[in-house]
Protein backbone atom coordinates (compact mmCIF):
# COMPACT_ATOMS: atom_id res chain seq x y z
CA UNK A 1 0.00 0.00 0.00
CA UNK A 2 1.27 3.45 -1.00
CA UNK A 3 0.73 6.32 1.71
CA UNK A 4 0.21 9.66 -0.05
CA UNK A 5 0.94 12.58 2.26
CA UNK A 6 -2.24 15.26 2.38
CA UNK A 7 -0.85 18.28 4.29
CA UNK A 8 -2.64 20.66 2.14
CA UNK A 9 -0.06 21.03 -0.93
CA UNK A 10 -0.38 18.46 -3.34
CA UNK A 11 -2.12 16.77 -6.10
CA UNK A 12 -3.74 14.25 -4.42
CA UNK A 13 -6.64 12.97 -6.63
CA UNK A 14 -4.21 12.61 -9.61
CA UNK A 15 -1.99 10.53 -7.94
CA UNK A 16 -4.49 8.32 -6.28
CA UNK A 17 -6.46 8.06 -9.82
CA UNK A 18 -3.64 6.85 -11.53
CA UNK A 19 -3.24 4.18 -8.96
CA UNK A 20 -6.54 3.30 -9.02
CA UNK A 21 -6.07 2.79 -12.95
CA UNK A 22 -3.23 0.51 -12.16
CA UNK A 23 -4.81 -1.52 -9.24
CA UNK A 24 -2.14 -0.53 -6.53
CA UNK A 25 -3.55 0.32 -3.26
CA UNK A 26 -3.31 4.02 -1.82
CA UNK A 27 -4.00 5.47 1.54
CA UNK A 28 -4.34 9.19 2.17
CA UNK A 29 -2.75 10.89 5.30
CA UNK A 30 -3.40 13.74 7.31
CA UNK A 31 -2.31 13.11 10.85
CA UNK A 32 0.84 11.33 12.03
CA UNK A 33 -1.50 8.94 13.02
CA UNK A 34 -2.15 8.09 9.80
CA UNK A 35 0.95 7.35 8.38
CA UNK A 36 1.64 4.13 10.86
CA UNK A 37 2.23 1.04 9.13
CA UNK A 38 3.04 2.63 5.61
CA UNK A 39 4.66 0.41 3.58
CA UNK A 40 5.76 3.63 0.94
CA UNK A 41 5.25 7.11 1.09
CA UNK A 42 4.68 10.15 -1.46
CA UNK A 43 5.41 13.75 -0.80
CA UNK A 44 3.20 15.82 -3.47
CA UNK A 45 3.85 19.51 -3.45
CA UNK A 46 3.08 22.65 -5.04
CA UNK A 47 3.20 26.55 -4.09
CA UNK A 48 6.29 28.23 -2.14
CA UNK A 49 8.64 26.49 -0.82
CA UNK A 50 8.28 28.27 3.17
CA UNK A 51 4.02 27.92 2.59
CA UNK A 52 4.49 24.26 1.64
CA UNK A 53 6.87 23.37 4.92
CA UNK A 54 4.86 25.65 6.95
CA UNK A 55 1.98 23.00 6.19
CA UNK A 56 3.67 19.87 6.59
CA UNK A 57 4.74 21.34 10.09
CA UNK A 58 1.54 22.13 10.78
CA UNK A 59 -0.10 18.81 9.80
CA UNK A 60 2.00 17.16 12.71
CA UNK A 61 3.46 14.66 10.38
CA UNK A 62 6.90 16.69 9.87
CA UNK A 63 8.95 14.70 12.36
CA UNK A 64 7.30 11.04 12.18
CA UNK A 65 8.00 11.38 8.30
CA UNK A 66 11.63 11.78 9.02
CA UNK A 67 11.53 8.61 11.49
CA UNK A 68 10.01 6.53 9.19
CA UNK A 69 12.38 7.55 5.92
CA UNK A 70 15.31 8.37 7.59
CA UNK A 71 15.14 5.20 10.76
CA UNK A 72 13.15 3.30 9.60
CA UNK A 73 13.97 3.74 5.65
CA UNK A 74 10.64 3.67 4.28
CA UNK A 75 10.90 4.03 0.68
CA UNK A 76 9.50 7.63 -0.42
CA UNK A 77 8.68 9.49 -3.33
CA UNK A 78 8.54 13.47 -3.95
CA UNK A 79 6.97 15.36 -6.29
CA UNK A 80 7.51 18.86 -7.77
CA UNK A 81 7.94 20.92 -4.35
CA UNK A 82 7.58 17.76 -2.31
CA UNK A 83 11.06 17.20 -3.48
CA UNK A 84 12.27 20.48 -3.16
CA UNK A 85 11.16 19.86 0.47
CA UNK A 86 13.43 17.39 0.63
CA UNK A 87 16.38 19.77 0.25
CA UNK A 88 18.27 21.65 2.79
CA UNK A 89 17.29 24.97 1.84
CA UNK A 90 15.46 27.16 -0.72
CA UNK A 91 16.55 30.26 -2.27
CA UNK A 92 12.60 31.01 -2.19
CA UNK A 93 12.43 31.00 1.33
CA UNK A 94 13.97 30.84 4.80
CA UNK A 95 12.57 27.79 6.43
CA UNK A 96 15.06 25.02 6.33
CA UNK A 97 14.22 21.79 4.74
CA UNK A 98 14.27 18.45 5.60
CA UNK A 99 17.70 17.63 4.40
CA UNK A 100 16.85 14.20 3.28
CA UNK A 101 19.08 15.14 -0.37
CA UNK A 102 22.25 16.76 -0.32
CA UNK A 103 21.31 20.38 -2.17
CA UNK A 104 19.75 23.55 -2.06
CA UNK A 105 16.99 24.76 -3.93
CA UNK A 106 17.50 27.35 -6.40
CA UNK A 107 15.68 29.95 -9.04
CA UNK A 108 16.50 29.77 -12.84
CA UNK A 109 18.39 32.96 -14.62
CA UNK A 110 16.55 32.97 -17.48
CA UNK A 111 18.08 36.77 -17.67
CA UNK A 112 21.85 34.68 -17.99
CA UNK A 113 20.36 32.58 -20.47
CA UNK A 114 21.18 33.36 -24.46
CA UNK A 115 17.37 33.53 -25.29
CA UNK A 116 14.97 34.98 -22.85
CA UNK A 117 12.71 32.50 -21.40
CA UNK A 118 9.74 32.86 -19.27
CA UNK A 119 9.09 31.50 -15.50
CA UNK A 120 7.56 29.55 -14.72
CA UNK A 121 9.40 26.79 -16.44
CA UNK A 122 5.66 25.47 -17.70
CA UNK A 123 5.01 22.97 -20.35
CA UNK A 124 6.41 19.30 -21.52
CA UNK A 125 10.24 18.93 -21.53
CA UNK A 126 12.66 16.01 -22.46
CA UNK A 127 13.79 13.80 -19.09
CA UNK A 128 17.49 12.23 -19.53
CA UNK A 129 17.74 9.94 -17.18
CA UNK A 130 22.10 10.06 -15.84
CA UNK A 131 22.38 6.24 -14.44
CA UNK A 132 20.45 3.24 -14.02
CA UNK A 133 17.89 3.13 -12.01
CA UNK A 134 14.71 1.45 -11.04
CA UNK A 135 12.82 4.49 -10.92
CA UNK A 136 13.05 4.46 -14.60
CA UNK A 137 12.57 1.04 -15.72
CA UNK A 138 11.00 0.77 -19.06
CA UNK A 139 10.38 4.60 -19.41
CA UNK A 140 11.15 5.24 -22.77
CA UNK A 141 14.43 7.41 -24.00
CA UNK A 142 12.64 9.94 -25.31
CA UNK A 143 10.52 10.28 -22.21
CA UNK A 144 9.17 13.89 -21.79
CA UNK A 145 7.21 15.13 -18.27
CA UNK A 146 5.43 18.14 -17.37
CA UNK A 147 6.83 20.61 -15.67
CA UNK A 148 5.28 23.95 -13.83
CA UNK A 149 8.24 25.43 -11.44
CA UNK A 150 10.26 28.06 -10.95
CA UNK A 151 13.08 26.29 -8.90
CA UNK A 152 15.11 23.33 -9.44
CA UNK A 153 17.17 21.57 -6.91
CA UNK A 154 21.38 22.71 -7.49
CA UNK A 155 22.86 19.39 -6.27
CA UNK A 156 26.08 18.93 -3.94
CA UNK A 157 26.46 14.72 -4.27
CA UNK A 158 26.11 14.03 -8.50
CA UNK A 159 26.24 10.73 -7.28
CA UNK A 160 22.30 11.39 -5.87
CA UNK A 161 21.58 13.24 -9.85
CA UNK A 162 19.65 10.06 -11.69
CA UNK A 163 17.76 12.39 -14.57
CA UNK A 164 18.67 15.54 -15.85
CA UNK A 165 16.24 18.34 -18.37
CA UNK A 166 17.04 21.26 -19.99
CA UNK A 167 15.42 24.60 -19.44
CA UNK A 168 18.06 27.51 -20.67
CA UNK A 169 20.68 25.36 -18.60
CA UNK A 170 20.89 21.92 -17.80
CA UNK A 171 19.04 21.29 -14.78
CA UNK A 172 18.45 18.16 -12.30
CA UNK A 173 15.17 16.69 -12.15
CA UNK A 174 14.77 13.68 -10.77
CA UNK A 175 16.94 12.32 -7.62
CA UNK A 176 17.76 9.15 -5.46
CA UNK A 177 18.86 8.96 -1.79
CA UNK A 178 18.97 5.00 -0.76
CA UNK A 179 15.58 4.93 0.11
CA UNK A 180 14.66 8.31 -0.81
CA UNK A 181 13.72 9.82 -4.86
CA UNK A 182 12.10 12.47 -5.98
CA UNK A 183 10.80 14.20 -9.72
CA UNK A 184 10.58 17.72 -10.35
CA UNK A 185 7.70 17.13 -12.70
CA UNK A 186 4.48 16.04 -12.06
CA UNK A 187 4.43 12.11 -13.19
CA UNK A 188 0.50 12.27 -12.73
CA UNK A 189 0.16 15.08 -15.43
CA UNK A 190 2.77 13.23 -17.87
CA UNK A 191 0.40 10.50 -19.67
CA UNK A 192 2.10 7.30 -20.17
CA UNK A 193 5.05 8.35 -19.27
CA UNK A 194 4.03 8.99 -15.94
CA UNK A 195 2.26 6.32 -15.14
CA UNK A 196 4.81 4.34 -15.89
CA UNK A 197 7.28 6.03 -13.45
CA UNK A 198 4.48 5.77 -10.72
CA UNK A 199 4.06 2.23 -11.28
CA UNK A 200 7.76 1.48 -10.74
CA UNK A 201 7.73 3.03 -7.63
CA UNK A 202 5.17 1.04 -6.04
CA UNK A 203 6.21 -2.30 -7.94
CA UNK A 204 10.02 -2.04 -8.14
CA UNK A 205 10.96 -0.37 -5.54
Amino acid sequence: MITIVNYGCGNIKAIENVYHKLSVTTRVATSAADLVNSEKLILPGVGAFDFAMQKLIDSGMKEYLCELVLEKKIPVLGICVGVQLMAHSSEEGVLPGLGWIDAAVVKFKPEQYSIPLPLPHMGWNDVHPTTSNPLFQGVESDARFYFLHSYYLKCNNPAQIIAESVYGEKFTCAVNNGNIYGVQFHPEKSHHYGVKLLENFAKSI
